[in-house]
């Protein structure tokens, strides 16, 4: 593995993590029984999340740039696998990257610091629609390392196959 794959698997591994934390939440809000106490448990945890030190927001904001930099990194050998592997790996993190932007950003402000027109109701959705965005994402995660994963698969197969192709050929020669 090199520093690119490091690079990409890192970052991703760590938001996996991360998503992991906040699936104790999301299963309950999605899938339980959405109670009161599922709702303020919620609320609670994404307030805290959200009122983070700016050093917490910035760690994992240079994560998702170091993930970025990383396969982009890896598509510039522009080899038939770096386009299909890092090419699809690229895609499902900027579909990742854009539900963060889109849902889950605009989500935690409804949540934190409703605006005068938003109800309780809307919070409550606004968590349902959180945790859902949370579980995309962890779908696109998942998708890289099993892209990344099947990359390096391929490779190995590949220098199987050549070493095994040389070695008749030196066979042949002889």
């Amino acid at each position: 593995m090199g520093f690119r794959q490091a690079a990409v698997l890192g970052p991703v591994c760590f938001f996996l993590g991360v998503l992991f934390i906040c699936f104790n939440i999301d299963y309950r809000v999605l899938w339980g029984g959405l109670t009161e106490d599922t709702i303020e448990d919620g609320f609670q945890f994404y307030t805290t999340f959200f009122n983070a030190p700016p050093a917490i927001k910035a760690l994992l904001h240079g994560m998702i740039g170091v993930a970025l930099v990383g396969l982009l990194a890896k598509l510039h050998v522009w080899d038939d696998s770096a386009m299909f592997f890092d090419g699809s790996s690229l895609a499902a993190a900027l579909a990742g990257l854009s539900v963060y932007l889109t849902i889950i950003v605009p989500m935690l402000r409804t949540i934190v610091t409703p605006a005068d027109v938003d109800t309780k109701t809307d919070q409550i959705e606004a968590l349902r629609i959180l945790s859902a965005g949370n579980v995309i994402i962890i779908g696109c995660l998942g998708l890289i390392l099993l892209l990344q994963a099947g990359q390096d698969y391929a490779r190995r197969i590949d220098a199987k196959e050549r070493a095994k192709l040389a070695a008749e050929k030196k066979e042949k020669v002889e």
